[in-house]
């Protein structure tokens, strides 16, 4: 098995080696990673690891609906009155 070689943040692999490992190389992928798939002296093929999606912001008001109170009810308080002032 040919030696991989590191680059800086890129691996350089030749190319029968990704055809081998080409399931493990990409679950092995970091975000912003590369690796160069080359054959010969040529560069032939670049993996790049996806940046992870931003998140979106929250929205006010995106939960209205989700809660409902079905009455009200003090009777479960009753259990902490020594704690309360």
């Amino acid at each position: 098995m040919a030696k991989i070689q590191q680059y800086k943040t890129m691996t350089r692999i030749p190319l029968q080696e990704a055809q081998l490992r080409l399931p493990e190389l990409i679950a092995s992928l970091q975000p912003g990673e590369e690796v160069e798939i080359f054959s010969g002296n040529r560069t032939v093929a670049r993996l790049i690891g996806e940046l992870q999606p931003l998140r979106k912001p929250r929205q006010p008001g995106s939960a209205i609906g989700t809660l409902t109170i079905l009455s009200e009810d003090e009777t479960h308080l009753e259990d902490f009155h020594e704690y309360m002032p």
